[in-house]
């Protein structure tokens, strides 16, 4: 039987979740649902952000959906980002945000890539200190293992895409230690894994540039952490932006479906929330985490046909509700 750990967190993260939540109900109608709490307003009711029992649930349960996270932009003592908690915490040590063209709101046809990115180490390890008043330094970690865990999970991607190219991201002529290390350590387990002739390499300027010139020439994209986080997020704008934008934190048995967008507090509270990247993030917890395709197609497919039939969204005051009836009708009507 599954179960999932359903963590709302802050902003349009409540409103969000519970639709994605009643599709999942939908394909799997045995699923069990468990409530845990994270993130700002956690840390000031509580006093910290990812508390120790949604840390365990999640580990019971071995499936999560998060809403969303919003973050001082300045630092706080005692508060570090939900997320990166959870990530680290739990050692979902893989990001999946997939990118395409969808009907009516994506700009152009034909793209179909995905962002693998390291999900543990990089900048946001957090290790930052004040050598002077004016003077910070922040550390970067780049471990063998965490790109070696990588690669290995680009290969079981590649697979099941049938991926025709894989391309590394770094900036190894600047960092050579770092990203040479990821570089290198990435290249040996893909070469090992049968997959070295489909792999390239981008230096992460020159992919940025091309990824806004040219999309649809990519396939799987591997990054480091920093990197992997901004050109997800650059690319999400040929799929129609953040409010579609997917992912999941992908680790050893245990998995963290998160829709890209944040917490959007401006927009909370309005029923103009977009629930489709939580829907799409669920689907990937259904594809890649339970290995139920049908299922996530099926929740693919209804978001398509939606976005088809109803010539795209808009941002109204009832984009929620309109969304979420519109979606979850269309599973309804593939299962019969």
């Amino acid at each position: 039987m599954k179960r999932l750990c359903v963590i709302a967190g802050d902003g349009i993260g409540p409103e969000v979740t519970p639709v994605a939540v009643d599709a999942l109900r939908l394909l799997i109608p045995n699923l069990q649902i468990f409530e845990a709490q994270a993130g700002w307003n956690c840390f000031l009711q509580q006093g910290c952000a990812v508390p120790e029992s949604t840390l365990e649930l999640m580990r019971e349960c071995g499936a999560g959906l998060f809403g969303a996270v919003q973050s001082p932009a300045r630092a706080v003592a005692g508060y570090r980002s939900a997320i990166l908690t959870l990530r680290q915490q739990l050692g979902l040590s893989v990001n999946l945000r997939p990118v395409r063209s969808w009907p009516a709101i994506s700009p152009k046809p034909g793209i179909d890539l995905m962002v693998l990115r390291e999900n543990s180490e990089g900048l946001y390890v957090g290790r930052e200190h004040m050598v002077s008043s004016d003077h910070a330094v922040a550390e970067r970690h780049i471990s063998r293992q965490a790109c070696e865990l990588l690669a290995q999970r680009t290969a079981q991607v590649a697979r099941q895409r049938e991926t025709k190219r894989i391309t590394l991201v770094h900036k190894a002529n600047v960092l050579p230690l770092t990203c040479g290390l990821f570089r290198d350590s990435c290249r040996t387990v893909l070469e090992h894994e049968g997959m070295g002739a489909l792999v390239d390499e981008r230096l992460v300027d020159v992919a940025a540039l091309q990824l806004v010139e040219q999309p649809e020439a990519f396939d799987l994209v591997v990054t480091t952490n920093l990197f992997g986080d901004v050109l997800s997020d650059l690319a999400s704008y040929w799929s129609g932006g953040l409010a579609t934008a997917p992912s999941l934190n992908w680790g050893e048995g245990i998995a963290l479906a998160e829709p890209v967008h944040g917490s959007a507090p401006d927009i909370a509270g309005t029923g103009r929330a977009n629930p489709i990247a939580a829907l799409l993030s669920a689907a990937l917890l259904l594809r890649y985490h339970w290995e139920l395709r049908d299922e996530a197609a099926c929740l693919e497919n209804a978001v398509e046909a939606f976005l088809r039939e109803s010539h795209g969204v808009g941002f109204g005051t009832h984009t929620t509700q309109r969304v979420a009836a519109g979606v979850l009708s269309r599973i309804q009507l593939a299962l019969e």
